[in-house]
C-alpha cells in the first residue's frame, strides 16, 4: 500500500484530500515524511501549531494563508495541478484536512520512526 493509499484509508477521505495530503507531505517532508513536515513548519514560526496536531490534544487550525508560507507557491501551483482546483482552493482544503491528516497519522501522540516506511506501518496499525 502507498503511502497516498494509506493516508486515504486513514482519512476515509476522497482522492483530492488525500492527493493534497500526500503532496504536502512529499514536497515539505524531503523525504522525512512527517520529520520533514514538521520541520518546516517549525522554521516557519508554527511549531506549536504542528505539535498540536502530533499531540493527543486539540488540534490548532491553520490558515490558507499560513500553509502559503509554509508551503511556497511553487508547491502550491503543483498542489492545485494535482488535484485539479485553483491555488486558492487548495490551500483552503488543506488547511481543513492537514490538521486531521497528521492527528491520524500520530495516534501515540509522537512523530513515528522510519520515515515514510514507518508511518505507513503506523497507519495500518491504527486501522485494525
Amino acid at each position: 500500500m502507498s503511502l497516498f493509499d494509506a493516508i486515504n484509508q486513514a482519512l476515509g477521505a476522497n482522492e483530492t484530500h488525500a492527493g493534497l495530503v500526500s503532496g504536502a507531505m512529499e514536497a515539505l517532508g524531503g523525504g522525512q515524511g512527517l520529520n520533514g513536515l514538521a520541520e518546516a513548519f517549525q522554521a516557519k514560526g508554527l511549531g506549536d501549531v504542528v505539535s498540536s496536531w502530533i499531540g493527543t490534544g486539540q488540534n490548532l487550525p491553520v490558515s490558507a494563508e499560513q500553509l502559503q508560507s509554509v508551503l511556497g507557491s511553487g508547491v502550491v501551483q503543483q498542489l492545485a495541478a494535482r488535484v485539479g482546483l485553483s491555488p486558492e482552493a487548495a490551500t483552503a482544503l488543506l488547511a481543513q484536512v492537514l490538521p486531521q491528516a497528521v492527528d491520524r497519522l500520530t495516534p501515540d501522540g509522537a512523530l513515528p520512526a522510519g520515515g515514510l516506511l514507518g508511518q505507513a506501518a503506523g497507519i495500518l496499525r491504527g486501522l485494525r
